[in-house]
């Protein structure tokens, strides 16, 4: 490993943890809200951690911000101005910086999000899982299928040109038509982006200690074959394992991160990827509790790690390989420092079991590949 001849481009990801209730299915570190948020402490703390982290941006504008969660839609558009004022009096944005801002639609007031398109934010990512009322009821969603239609409406009459849709497929009691009907209700409302992904049950969640009735794995192959073809038919492009979008309408945020970008993490348990003017990288996680985080006697940073050079070839491609068409061979140094021999064994067995590509230049999963990703993965690890 070596210095870089160039840094890779820098992201901001702020996590608001705060959700009106926690879904049966979710891991993500979100926490009910109770009924006073504490906007105004949580955006000064939330400066202050980007105070603590600038030095490591190394003179990068930001390309993109990114506000995820929990809701971040709860918060009011006055609050998240003036964290993106602070922000920008802190550190220069890209000209065509894109500004993302998760949304549920049970949050959706038009004057809000007029509200908060004035701010800056220019794209949303509308998290609707599904438009079928016995769906969302099963998901513990706290919005119904007309909000989730209206939602759509009203992002452009607030100004957005610019969003995506979250949708769920393979839900408890789901069948194919059930999945496509919500995939054509979703397509009919012309998104820029759709995410459309199967709901997995994940450790720590209601759903993976009392698991619902899922479809049969036929019936989810299916599905996933179906929907892709519909999606591809309505112009949809994919071009990540669960991402889906119009022609020059990818997320680049999101594009950041699996290209191993660096991006600077602040907020309640968010996680951050930085590589310093040597060339290491560093890993760092923010303490989880919104309490602890707010709470000034104690440090942001809850844990830091560096990589070490052989663990780099497998960080690299965890990300790099979700992309469908992957990334040019040439990234894997340009992002590590570390030579491409490096990853000759692993490749050389991953092309063997027509996993990877032979193609010299591209780094980039086969359609095989994609479908088995953790095994093409293993062959990376030391």
């Amino acid at each position: 490993m070596s210095p870089l001849p160039t840094l890779p481009p820098l992201a901001l990801y702020i996590h608001i943890p705060w959700c009106v209730r926690k879904c049966p299915y979710c891991d993500f570190n979100s926490h009910a809200a109770g009924p006073d948020l504490p906007e105004d402490a949580y955006v000064s703390a939330l400066l202050d951690d980007l105070d603590r982290e600038l030095p490591a941006a190394l003179g990068r504008p930001l390309t993109s911000i990114f506000f995820g969660g929990g809701t971040p839609s709860l918060f009011s558009a006055a609050a998240l101005g003036r964290l993106l004022d602070g922000i920008r009096a802190r550190i220069a944005l890209a000209a065509d910086a894109e500004v993302t801002l998760e949304a549920n639609p049970g949050t959706f007031e038009q004057d809000k999000f007029i509200a908060y398109r004035e701010t800056g934010i220019n794209r949303l990512s509308i998290g609707v899982q599904s438009f079928q009322a016995d769906k969302l009821a099963a998901l513990g969603r706290i919005h119904n299928g007309d909000e989730a239609l209206r939602a759509a409406e009203m992002a452009r009459r607030a100004g957005f040109d610019n969003f995506n849709m979250d949708l769920m497929h393979g839900l408890p009691g789901q069948s194919l038509e059930e999945a496509l009907g919500d995939l054509r209700q979703a397509i009919a409302l012309a998104p820029t982006h759709l995410s459309w992904y199967q709901l997995t049950l994940e450790p720590n969640t209601v759903f993976w200690n009392q698991p619902p009735l899922l479809p049969e794995d036929d019936i989810l192959w299916d599905i996933q074959e179906a929907g892709q073809a519909l999606l591809a038919s309505a112009g949809f492009a994919q071009y990540e394992v669960s991402a889906y979008a119009r022609p020059g309408r990818a997320a680049r945020h999101n594009l950041n991160y699996w290209s191993f970008g660096d991006f600077i993490g602040i907020g309640a348990g968010a996680h951050g990827k930085l590589t310093a003017d040597d060339g290491t990288i560093r890993r760092t996680w923010k303490t989880r509790l919104p309490k602890d985080y707010l709470n000034l006697a104690k440090p942001f940073t809850a844990g830091e790690k560096l990589l070490a050079p052989d663990e780099l070839p497998f960080e690299f491609l965890i990300n790099a390989l979700r992309l469908t068409e992957g990334v040019p061979a040439t990234l894997f140094t340009e992002r590590t420092g570390l030579p491409l021999s490096a990853l000759e064994e692993g490749r050389r067995a991953a092309e063997q079991r027509g996993l990877l590509r032979v193609e010299p230049a591209q780094l980039a999963a086969t359609e095989r590949g994609q479908l088995f990703l953790n095994d093409l993965l293993q062959l990376f690890l030391t």
